[in-house]
């Protein structure tokens, strides 16, 4: 069964809300400084460039729709492809200055859709 686009918004959604629990009280230091935090981090992002990569494929007019979506889905591919050499503080930039935005899109656009099919 083919997952309803809806449920990519949610997965970008979600991720986006457990990258702001993991980094609750932390600061660009702290969140460079701790590894653990950063694996976590990485895997979130990984999972909305994938969430919006299949949001593309499934419903390319809503996905149009996100500004800067090829660049989301690239960072996801630095993440997985160029691992040794992510650079922390431009993760911390993300998280802090781009990440509520897409959430708030993300939020806007399932307010539209209404929720996932069970």
């Amino acid at each position: 069964m083919e997952r309803d686009s809806r449920a990519f918004l949610w997965d970008v959604r979600r991720a986006a809300d457990l990258v702001a629990e993991f980094t609750a009280g932390l600061d660009a230091e702290g969140y460079v400084a701790n590894r653990l935090v950063n694996a976590a981090v990485e895997r979130q992002f990984e999972i909305i460039g994938e969430a919006l990569n299949q949001l593309t494929k499934a419903a390319p007019g809503i996905a149009h729709r996100i500004p800067h979506l090829p660049e989301i889905v690239s960072f996801r591919n630095v993440l997985i492809h160029g691992y040794s050499k992510v650079d922390h503080q431009i993760v911390w930039s993300i998280i802090k200055t781009r990440l509520p935005v897409l959430r708030d899109i993300a939020d806007a656009l399932l307010a539209e859709l209404g929720p996932p099919d069970a």
